[in-house]
């Protein structure tokens, strides 16, 4: 019986999130959707001679990054509100916006924050859609779905739910995690988790069923907690508590947890988090555009709370790209703490590959290069002139490469980017398709004040695919 033939990705330094950390002239050997091997170039060659090969002597070749946080609903909106605080913010940008996002926002944000994702070497995203379903509508959703199965990206997909905005309903928000969760079932590429937008989004009704649906139903939980002081008083003032300390009196913890943020976390807090095995998505770009604060990495890492890092929202952030949210995450320690020591290059790259993948429960599976984990992994272009002279690649990787320097994207042993190019979706359709929607969300959402050109046609409610795809 032959052999399955299989893909050796090559690079000059592999970094694998593993032991070893390092290889020097190392290879990835792919068979299918998964590693088969990982070792030194030489002796993969000559051990799979018929295998073809991939990358170059002078790559770097590392995992797929784990983008643990962020919201594709925002993703027509990017480049808005700078003037506001988390509060107003919401009030006055997501709010207007949320009951206007259809399946067809749904579908062309995420194709579009999507490419942005991949080209600076995402794998895998957390995203928490936060919109308000219509009583009588079609579920926007599993347009996100979609869209990521077209892209060739990996998502653990969540419906952000609240309802304390007008018209929205328990009953509506438990249809649209249902048809979240189907379309996720349904998936190749993504898992369902149960979203919250805040605790104070939810009434006691809603948050007690949340809680039902997670815990029994074998979900995990994806919530923001403790982005803002404004936030932790609010559910002080209303509860008596934390927001932390009230999920976990009211058993949410008891399902697997993301929190996203969890800045303004005091020590009580931090050990609720670690002692119920709650993980935290920390998105230093968007805490500073919205001068929320500085997240204790520090101190959560230290009680033994999994870290990972995320870009954010397409409005919050608002470039969608990973490298920018590792090498900040760094400087943003360094700087807070007035000390080199802070965090490292090398720990900012484990947070986003391994560490990010056992944030989102996922790493027994991908987050690390090694045999049996699946092929996500991205190959950085070592002919670019930010990459021609490697001293130490975890600083090359974290300090020095940018989006150019994503060559190549793998994903379940597809390649989703080839040679810099996204290869699922028609990226300049895409573009020009999320022209139309941008403008007429804006038009219908009432924010006037960005002198938005004329508003387009009305978009179909049912997402049509781009560049012919189904």
């Amino acid at each position: 019986m032959t052999a399955a033939s299989g893909t050796l990705v090559r690079g000059r330094h592999v970094l694998t999130s593993a032991s070893p950390e390092v290889l020097a002239d190392g290879a990835v050997r792919i068979v299918g959707e998964r590693i088969a091997d990982v070792g030194p170039y030489a002796e993969l060659a000559a051990r799979y001679p018929a295998d073809r090969v991939s990358g170059g002597p002078h790559d770097i070749v590392t995992p797929g990054f784990v983008n643990t946080h962020g919201h594709f609903s925002e993703a027509l909106i990017a480049g808005i509100g700078e003037e506001y605080a988390l509060g107003d913010w919401i009030r006055e940008l997501i709010a207007p916006v949320a009951p206007h996002l259809g399946p067809e926002a749904a579908y062309v944000g995420t194709l579009l924050a999507g490419v942005q994702l991949l080209r600076t070497g995402v794998t895998l995203t957390g995203d928490m859609f936060v919109c308000d379903p219509a009583a009588d509508g079609p579920p926007v959703t599993p347009g996100v779905v979609r869209a990521l199965d077209e892209l060739g990206l990996r998502g653990v997909v969540a419906f952000g739910a609240g309802d304390r905005r007008p018209g929205v309903t328990v009953a509506g928000v438990l249809r649209e995690h249902a048809a979240l969760r189907r379309a996720a079932e349904a998936s190749r590429l993504s898992r369902f988790r149960v979203g919250i937008t805040v605790v104070a989004a939810q009434s006691p009704e809603l948050f007690a069923r949340t809680v039902q649906l997670a815990v029994d139903g074998g979900h995990g939980v994806h919530v923001h907690l403790h982005e803002t002081r404004d936030e932790v008083r609010a559910t002080r003032a209303e509860h008596g508590v934390s927001p932390v300390e009230y999920c976990a009196r009211h058993g949410l913890f008891e399902a697997p947890t993301l929190a996203a943020h969890c800045v303004w976390s005091d020590e009580r807090d931090i050990a609720l988090l670690a002692g119920h095995g709650v993980a935290v998505a920390h998105n230093p770009v968007a805490n500073m555009i919205l001068a929320s604060g500085v997240c204790p990495v520090k101190d959560l890492r230290r009680a033994g709370v999994e870290v990972g890092l995320g870009v954010d929202g397409a409005a919050s952030n608002d470039r969608q790209d990973m490298l920018e949210a590792i090498k900040s995450a760094v400087l943003l320690q360094r700087v807070h703490h007035l000390s080199t020591a802070a965090l490292s290059a090398r720990d900012a790259l484990r947070m986003a590959t391994l560490g990010g993948a056992r944030a989102l429960g996922l790493g027994d599976q991908l987050g690390s290069l090694e045999p049996g984990k699946s092929a996500d992994l991205v190959v950085f272009d070592g002919d670019s002139p930010a990459l021609a002279n490697v001293h130490d690649p975890f600083q090359s990787v974290v300090y020095c490469a940018g989006p150019r320097e994503v060559r190549d994207v793998w994903v379940a042993g597809r390649r989703s980017v080839a040679d810099g190019e996204v290869t699922g979706v028609p990226v300049p359709e895409v573009v020009e398709r999320s022209r139309e929607l941008s403008a007429d969300l804006v038009r219908r959402s009432g924010l006037s004040q960005l002198r938005h050109p004329a508003a387009a046609p009305a978009v179909p409610a049912t997402p049509q695919p781009i560049g012919g795809t189904a």
